[in-house]
């Protein structure tokens, strides 16, 4: 959500995102060991606010150099800080090179028997903290920064007539969105109670750009939609397969073709349905699509899987068993079953969808009279 502060609102593409988150959690975690040492006392529930702090300083810093620019070149400025960052997570002590820092967010007396030890304790305090951001991110996107930021993204040229600098609005919006980065570091920090040079590095950033997109960048809540498939793929799928990446990179792709505007955009399409007369017979449409998307998806994760065994990128055998069929990665026979699915699949589709578009006409007619009856 801190990101699409960036891109969803004020249409700023970045490839360097996860600094401010990096850097918060380094700050989060060298102020817990330093609490831990009696240099002073911040109570852990407020340790995020360090972090936030770290973010924001750095996105005042970076942001004045960064923001000068916008659109592409905005985003190879962002890409070549980030990678700056991560290089120094490497280099500087301050970052503990390739092991990174370690503390220990148990210290002080228990407020109420709460020590956050507890995995669970950690659990509510992070929950606490998303719940409270996600408001302030809510209310910012009302506040006349925040209709600037939507303005800037829509016509920077009208913004600059009315009298309004873009730069600077691009660069507070910037300082924003690296305070609500360096919270999710510092919860980061408190709850794996490590930080390295991952943190910082270009796959986090990508994660972050890949998430936000699938969820809808024009919605507020896309990105927590982007967010939770985002994990089910990377953590849920993981445990299953080790190609769980080329999944994801599909669904992004199909996600890209067929809802440019993420899964909240689809999810927003299909609102005027639900006034709609014809409602029944399009989830009649959808229903009956299920069968050769299944089929498509069944055979696609049959190639893809006996593809992965036949690279040598994994230890298991080359047979595997999907719904009680079995398959041999170097069998002929078997790459034309799933080639097989894949085509049945194809052919049950095609008259399907023609018929869940015939239904979308008549949505679209319906809609058009009705506006046409308005006076």
């Amino acid at each position: 959500m801190s990101y699409n502060m960036l891109l969803g609102q004020a249409g700023m593409l970045s490839f360097g995102h996860a600094l401010y988150f990096g850097l918060g959690a380094y700050f989060t975690l060298h102020a817990i060991n330093a609490a831990s040492a009696g240099l002073f006392f911040i109570p852990l529930s407020l340790m995020p606010l360090v972090g936030g702090l770290a973010g924001a300083f750095f996105g005042l810093v970076f942001g004045y150099v960064s923001t000068r620019r916008a659109g592409t070149t905005f985003a190879m400025i962002s890409l070549g800080l980030g990678e700056l960052v991560h290089a120094a997570a490497l280099m500087f002590s301050f970052f503990g090179g390739e092991g990174g820092i370690s503390g220990d967010r148990v210290y002080g007396e228990p407020f109420f028997g709460i020590t956050f030890g507890p995995g669970i304790q950690v659990y509510y305090l992070i929950a606490a903290w998303c719940f409270v951001c996600m408001l302030a991110m809510y209310a910012f996107t009302l506040t006349p920064l925040g209709r600037l930021a939507n303005a800037v993204r829509d016509n920077p040229e009208r913004v600059e007539f009315i009298g309004f600098n873009p730069r600077k609005v691009r660069w507070m919006v910037l300082i924003a969105s690296g305070f609500f980065a360096g919270i999710a570091g510092g919860l980061m920090a408190i709850n794996q109670e490590i930080v390295t040079a991952d943190s910082t590095n270009m796959w986090r950033s990508g994660s972050v750009l890949l998430a936000t997109y699938i969820g809808g960048t024009a919605f507020f809540y896309g990105p927590v939609l982007g967010a939770v498939v985002f994990t089910l793929f990377s953590v849920a799928l993981a445990k299953a397969t080790a190609a769980w990446p080329l999944y994801l990179g599909i669904f992004f792709i199909a996600i890209v073709i067929l809802s440019p505007g993420g899964i909240a955009g689809a999810v927003a399409a299909h609102a005027p349905v639900l006034k709609s007369r014809h409602r029944s017979a399009l989830l009649a449409r959808y229903l009956l699509l299920l069968v050769p998307l299944a089929l498509l998806i069944f055979g696609l994760v049959l190639l893809v899987e006996m593809t992965y065994r036949l690279s040598g990128h994994t230890v298991s055998a080359q047979s595997l068993s999907l719904l009680g069929l079995d398959f041999v990665a170097d069998e002929l026979g078997s790459w034309a079953k799933a080639l097989g699915i894949i085509l049945l699949g194809g052919v049950l589709l095609r008259p399907l969808l023609r018929g869940a578009k015939a239904v979308w006409e008549d949505i679209h007619q319906e809609r058009a009279e009705a506006k046409g009856g308005q006076p």
